[in-house]
């Protein structure tokens, strides 16, 4: 008989990047339908009604709310004893030479003081975030702000106030960086090197690090400025804060900018900064008219006396897909990795709708099936509200993949797997059986991936490539390759 359990543990606080990993780890218990651990905000509380959980009165934003459902009574205690197990792992202290380590500090500073920091990482819920960056800037520190949904106007203050302090926010939704040697948020494993990375885009910059990597540079730091930092209101605050670090770090001999192209008046003002500095700045765009970041790559390669790998890695099944065409669904978890296939597809097939689209008319419900060739970004803002985002559960994904290969005008699926620390431990163990099952059911079904990863990522991009391969996906590690490689199939 199925058992159910729901609590609120009041004034526990746990960091939401790792709740989100726990509930998957909990979720993936035997015996566990379902899992909810998270902070007990509107939203949150409000999910756990929809999943039937009965949710005590008084719950709020600071408390831990944990919700279970097991399929047999008699594993309820151990799969709680394991999610106990987590929740402590979460949060160890770590060692210090002020106060007693075992007190967890009250603010910020205090914590700031006790290891010596000078970067705070903040992943609240967005409506939260603002004060506690703010606190993070009151005590001398840079912040990287990995909450999303967080309001314009507190970004465009956070930025000016750390201007004013010579400090740098990265973010809000700044989802992946690195800052010597140490990867944040969602991050591939990076050999140190002479490329600096300033990003206004995660996935953006994780497939400029891994084809860099597959060419054999290395990263000095990876500095993630937010989506909106280019933006004519933000002014690409950030953006130059970054640059004039990286100008001023010895190891970096050489600068990508990566993001969609700057609204006017910023490009300026970026151009004339970079027009001052003694590092070359390259631009690694993303969108509608603009290189590829595969290209911007080889610009940086070129630019460093190094020859860019022909072709970049790519791994064919045995029997190539009999696809004559159909519709080209496209099913991203990274935002920028769907805008670039976005680009790349419509000049060759046509109008693609999509929930990113930049002509209103061709917007995408993403609850809706569509009709016709068409792009998700499942990581989009609207779609993460209380939700893992799809880099951690491939959950929403294989739901998406089966409606898809179940649609007779469907000829091409196209997916990005993006690998490193904070993302699913496995995804292929996920996503090739789903694709092998599409691919059985419909023979004239072809499957391309973009597979962003390095050789020293802990889930082994050769063994995912070769899983994926196996299950009948083209697999590419350049994004936009697999977007080229299923428009060609699309359009047969």
């Amino acid at each position: 008989m199925s058992a159910r359990h729901v609590s609120v543990r009041t004034g526990t606080y746990r960091d939401s990047i790792r709740l989100m990993q726990i509930s998957r780890t909990v979720s993936d218990l035997p015996g566990v339908s379902s899992a909810l651990v998270a902070m007990a905000t509107e939203l949150n509380v409000d999910q756990a009604i929809q999943l039937g959980y009965a949710v005590p009165p008084g719950a709020g934003g600071n408390d831990l709310l944990v919700g279970v459902t097991v399929d047999e009574a008699g594993v309820l205690a151990a799969v709680l004893d394991r999610l106990d197990a987590e929740l402590a792992r979460a949060s160890s202290p770590a060692a210090t030479t002020d106060g007693d380590p075992d007190t967890p500090p009250r603010t910020v500073a205090s914590a700031a003081r006790r290891l010596g920091a000078t970067l705070a990482l903040v992943s609240t819920p967005g409506r939260y975030a603002f004060v506690e960056a703010m606190d993070a800037l009151d005590a001398g520190l840079s912040v990287l702000v990995f909450s999303d949904n967080v309001p314009l106007a507190e970004e465009v203050r956070l930025k000016q106030v750390a201007g004013e302090r010579g400090l740098l926010v990265m973010g809000p939704d700044c989802g992946t960086a690195v800052v010597a040697g140490v990867g944040l948020g969602f991050a591939n494993v990076v050999r140190p090197g002479p490329v600096g990375v300033v990003a206004a885009s995660g996935t953006g910059a994780q497939q400029v690090m891994s084809l860099l990597s597959g060419a054999g540079v290395g990263i000095s730091h990876c500095l993630g400025v937010g989506g909106r930092d280019l933006s004519a209101t933000v002014g690409g605050a950030s953006t130059l804060t970054a640059l004039r670090a990286l100008d001023e770090d010895p190891a970096t001999e050489l600068i990508l900018l990566v993001g969609k192209a700057p609204e006017p008046t910023v490009a300026e003002r970026v151009r004339t900064e970079t027009a001052t500095m003694r590092t070359p700045v390259l631009p690694a765009p993303v969108g509608p008219g603009q290189p590829d970041l595969t290209a911007g790559v080889e610009n940086a390669l070129r630019a460093l006396g190094r020859a860019a790998p022909d072709p970049w890695p790519r791994w064919l099944p045995e029997r190539p897909s009999s696809s004559a065409g159909g519709a080209l669904r496209g099913l991203f978890s990274g935002g920028s990795l769907c805008l670039e296939a976005l680009a790349i597809a419509e000049p060759a097939l046509g109008p693609v709708r999509s929930n990113i689209a930049v002509d209103p008319k061709l917007m995408l419900d993403p609850d809706a099936s569509p009709a016709g060739h068409a792009m998700l970004d499942l990581g989009d803002d609207r779609l993460t509200l209380g939700r893992p985002h799809p880099m951690i559960d491939i959950a929403p994904r294989l739901d998406r993949l089966a409606a898809e290969a179940a649609d007779p005008a469907c000829g091409v699926i196209l997916l990005d797997v993006v690998l490193g620390h904070g993302a699913h431990p496995d995804p292929a163990a996920e996503l090739a059986p789903a694709i092998g099952a599409g691919i059985a059911r419909r023979p004239d079904l072809a499957v391309v991936c973009s597979l962003v990863g390095t050789a020293e990522d802990p889930q082994d991009v050769d063994r995912q490539a070769r899983a994926l391969c196996a299950a009948g996906a083209a697999v590419f590690a350049s994004n936009a390759e697999a977007a080229r490689h299923a428009v060609r199939l699309a359009a047969a």
